[in-house]
């Protein structure tokens, strides 16, 4: 989760997304965002095999400083895995490449899922790599996910191994 307000000239996002071995909810997902101004972005979730759709937003309430972390609020839909359900959340994020001279950014917050009525913790951290690769580990929660990118230019082709295991794809592209 970046810590930063959006600085690109590209205001839309258009993301798809497929996992094996998943409920239908999650085996496709396709997005559309807009960022509306540089610290806030508002779209849609669509899962077609579900026939599901859920409202997306991103807030970077205070950006990240020198010695202060990102405050970032926002609404998704639930976890993967769940059938139904969206979840609302609240995060910290840190670059900690000034302090140990690595490229990595660490995260965690919690997350309130209404598909199991509940609050849980949940936390990452993500790892530029040479060459426009990243590496990310997301924690839900409940599973860990690995996330393994690529970008070109407005272009970002993803691996996911949903908990360890099942494999996914995703690409999006920004315009």
């Amino acid at each position: 989760m970046s810590g930063t307000a959006s600085t690109n000239e590209y205001r839309w996002t258009f993301g798809v997304r497929a996992i094996a071995s998943q409920i239908d909810r999650a085996t496709l997902r396709t997005t559309l965002t807009y960022r509306v101004v540089p610290r806030l972005t508002l779209g849609v979730e669509y899962n077609p095999l579900a026939s599901d759709v859920n409202p997306l937003a991103n807030w970077l309430i205070i950006q990240e400083k020198e010695h202060q972390p990102a405050l970032i609020a926002g609404t998704s839909s639930d976890r993967i895995g769940t059938p139904h359900g969206q979840s609302f959340y609240t995060t910290l994020s840190k670059s900690l490449e000034p302090e140990i001279g690595l490229p990595i950014a660490p995260y965690a917050g919690v997350s309130y899922g209404t598909f199991e009525d509940r609050f849980r913790p949940i936390a990452g951290a993500n790892l530029e790599l040479p060459h426009r690769f990243s590496a990310q580990v997301l924690f839900d929660g409940v599973h860990v996910h690995p996330i393994l990118s690529y970008s070109q230019s407005r272009h970002v082709f993803s691996l996911i191994l949903v908990r360890g295991k099942d494999p996914g794809l995703s690409y999006s592209i920004s315009f």
